[in-house]
């Protein structure tokens, strides 16, 4: 069985496996924080990278010959929330759910939703509203957007590791790392939602959310029977895709969308459930092991302990 990990998909927005030796030992300097880092071309004006190592997406890659990278396999993960952003994508198709004119659509980012009590300072942000005005009415829509975090291994050694390659293919990842749904959906990104979301229904409006294909897969994919009228529910959910082209090169391209309620979304969002009593209970007896009799209480002497008297200080 061929050995599978994830690895770069993405560097400072430049497909991974089409980097050079030098290029990849260059970059690899940056996320060292030993050079500059390059502009970022997902955001307006193309300001400096402000990820640290600049990954911007993962994939997973078969191993090839001699411990280098082989054939990507499933869909890329994306792991920076700027690499939404790319040719703006995301506004023109939201415009378009919620039927806002693209000639008429204004832009607010990380506008102000919450204020502490006890500083009066912001306390959290909705990421990007979409809005139009006209005659003295505004018209507004919400979106949130969240990347996928990774668990395992941190990626110095990797970089450390591609600093000094000077093969012309990539070199297979050297450590277990994945993308984490789990902690980046009921963790992150549903504890916002329950707060944003019954808010922002009172208010009168939506709020949308946009996540990766794999991301959703992880929440069950498209339901049995999507619901596209916006007023079936109280979040629309945006799924664009990051395909690959065959010069493994990466686009952000609409995919999937679908209007959730608020408690559909978060079911889905912990993608879990309770097991059986009596299956949980025959798991349990599986693992029960007798108590050693080495581990007595602090002060207890264990059987067969010698006890020393006590003397006076």
């Amino acid at each position: 069985m061929s050995t599978s990990r994830y690895g770069i998909a993405e560097w400072y927005g430049h497909s991974f496996v089409r980097l050079s030796a030098l290029e990849r030992r260059q970059l690899a300097g940056v996320a060292l924080a030993s050079g500059s880092a390059p502009p970022c071309p997902f955001r307006d004006g193309g300001p400096t990278c402000r990820k640290r190592g600049g990954v911007c997406s993962f994939q997973r890659y078969e191993e090839g010959e001699e411990g280098r990278t082989g054939a990507a396999q499933g869909d890329p993960a994306i792991l920076c929330p700027e690499r939404f952003g790319e040719g703006h994508v995301l506004v023109d198709w939201l415009a378009e759910i919620v039927g806002i004119p693209a000639s008429k659509v204004k832009l607010a980012r990380e506008v102000p939703f919450m204020r502490s009590t006890s500083t009066g300072k912001p306390a959290g942000k909705i990421d990007l509203v979409i809005a139009r005005t006209a005659a003295g009415m505004l018209r507004w829509f919400g979106l949130e957007i969240q990347a996928v975090y990774f668990s395992g291994k941190g990626m110095t050694s990797e970089f450390e590791r591609l600093l000094s390659d000077g093969d012309a293919r990539p070199p297979f990842p050297n450590a277990i790392r994945r993308p984490d749904w789990r902690s980046s959906s009921a963790k992150r990104l549903m504890p916002q939602l329950l707060i944003k979301a019954p808010t922002v229904r009172r208010w009168g409006t939506k709020i949308a959310v946009a996540v990766d294909k794999p991301f959703f897969a992880g929440m069950g994919g498209p339901s049995q029977r999507v619901r596209q009228d916006l007023g079936d529910g109280d979040i629309v959910w945006m799924v664009p895709e990051l395909r690959r082209d065959r010069v493994a090169h990466y686009r952000l391209t609409r995919g999937h969308w679908e209007v959730l309620t608020l408690e559909e979304s978060c079911e889905r969002l912990l993608a879990a459930e309770t097991i059986r009593q009596d299956a949980f209970e025959r798991d349990l007896a599986a693992r029960l092991v007798a108590r050693s009799p080495f581990s007595a209480s602090v002060g207890e002497p264990a059987p067969g302990q010698r006890v020393e008297p006590k003397t006076s200080p």
